[in-house]
């Protein structure tokens, strides 16, 4: 390594290295003192002494030029150096040097460092910490924190929400990683925690499900919530990508929409069916806002649709228990209007109501209930219907913007033409599944003939 006498004018004149590459220098007058320079220009003080306990030298990072001064680099380099001579650890030094972060510390500076400029889902990790990993460890100094204390977390979230506790322990893990990365700490004790099993989702919307659901869904008195879960099912696109439409992205004349930015990190465009377009249309003679789905939170767009998702599938809890109802107990076409009503304006009512019958038959209320279908299962279901009517992979994984190692080069060579064709042609066959030929249309269960 080239030896040179730090000082301010010197380190000034430094050349950075070419692209990919990195200088280090020495300095003349402080062992171990070292300055390294990027390519992009970026100059890092460290100092490096061998550690005869550990049988190898070790680096401390000290700071970043201009921000800390030769001078200060310079006295951290001497305390270091002292300090190791004195057979202190390493990592005890780095501590000593930087002030010990706690977890919520560390994690905000993956954040803000890391994160918000690599991941899409940084609002997601942000939300998933807050919520699991900041009260019980996150004001907990680093060199306090075990790998029993992330097993012991682990096994808490478990019991409620076994595969979000892996995705705990995988963000806890990256968090880590990316701080011995850049040497901000050197162990990781949220690795290799053993995970709950998990098992691939395949939930969709069943056939004798979809018309109860369209029925519950048409009876929405939210025309936001409403046409927001008819766009999901319609055209397959992922929830947050839905959310966040805006009427700039549209072109209803020629039936697409052009999401710009994914999940996977590429545009995708959006075949959109005939039934959707007249929905757009009418929202778009209302709602002059960018947003298609606008709403009044800090997004300017709706964020919320969970409560909604609820109702929906209450009704279409009660709805199911109607259409039980009546064939075991003969109803008339007027109780079976009647009833009806009842269920798509008063479900959670008519639920509890109905559960003595119900259980004359030896039924529950339980069985009718679609809370295990959630909102990621209507892209699902777009999906399952496609397949049902022909269309191929290569077709479906284009169609919802799947991505994988061996399909990419299949996806690229597709048009958007039999994309809408198999689209186009699932939709039909999903609204006629579920007696609708209307967006918007609520049709009543029919009186069953008997043989």
């Amino acid at each position: 390594m080239p030896k040179l006498n730090f000082t301010k004018k010197a380190i000034d004149s430094l050349v950075p290295p070419p692209q990919g590459k990195r200088a280090t220098y020495t300095d003349t007058k402080i062992p171990g003192l070292e300055l390294r320079v990027t390519s992009n220009g970026t100059k890092t003080f460290s100092c490096q002494r061998w550690v005869k306990s550990a049988g190898r030298p070790e680096r401390v990072t000290l700071g970043r030029y201009p921000s800390m001064t030769v001078e200060q680099a310079r006295r951290k380099a001497v305390q270091i150096v002292s300090a190791i001579a004195e057979g202190d650890n390493p990592a005890a030094v780095r501590r000593q040097v930087r002030g010990e972060p706690t977890l919520a510390e560390l994690f905000n500076d993956y954040l803000e460092k890391h994160a918000k400029k690599a991941k899409k889902t940084w609002a997601e990790d942000q939300r998933s910490f807050t919520k699991h990993v900041k009260t019980p460890l996150g004001s907990r100094k680093l060199s306090s924190l075990q790998r029993r204390d992330f097993i012991t977390l682990h096994n808490k979230i478990s019991r409620t929400a076994p595969i979000q506790a892996n995705r705990v322990m995988a963000l806890c893990s990256s968090v880590f990683n990316w701080a011995i990365s850049v040497e901000l700490w050197e162990t990781n004790p949220a690795s290799n925690i053993k995970k709950n099993r998990e098992r691939k989702r395949d939930r969709f919307l069943q056939s004798s499900e979809l018309p109860r659901f369209f029925q519950a869904l048409s009876a929405e008195p939210s025309h936001t919530v409403r046409d927001f879960f008819f766009a999901c099912l319609l055209t397959g696109a992922r929830r947050s990508n839905v959310l966040a439409m805006r009427w700039d992205e549209l072109d209803l004349e020629e039936y697409t929409w052009r999401i710009p930015d994914t999940k996977n990190g590429e545009p995708q465009l959006v075949t959109i069916p005939s039934q959707l377009i007249a929905v757009l249309e009418e929202r778009r003679i209302h709602n002059k806002g960018p947003y298609v789905f606008s709403g009044t939170g800090n997004t300017g767009h709706f964020a919320d649709p969970k409560k909604g998702w609820k109702r929906i599938l209450t009704r279409a809890q009660a709805l199911g228990i109607v259409q039980a109802l009546s064939e075991k107990e003969d109803w008339s076409q007027t109780r079976i209007l009647e009833m009806t009503e009842h269920a798509l304006f008063q479900p959670a009512e008519l639920i509890q109501q109905c559960e003595v019958t119900l259980s004359k038959h030896e039924m529950t209320p339980e069985e009718f209930s679609l809370l295990d279908l959630r909102i990621h299962d209507l892209r699902r279901t777009l999906g399952s219907w496609q397949a049902k009517h022909g269309a191929s992979l290569a077709i479906i994984g284009k169609s919802l913007n799947h991505k994988s190692v061996q399909a990419t080069a299949i996806y690229a060579r597709l048009d958007i033409d039999p994309v809408r064709d198999s689209v186009t042609r699932a939709v039909d066959n999903l609204l006629a599944a579920g007696d609708v030929t209307q967006p918007g249309e609520v049709v009543p269960f029919k009186k069953k003939n008997k043989l």
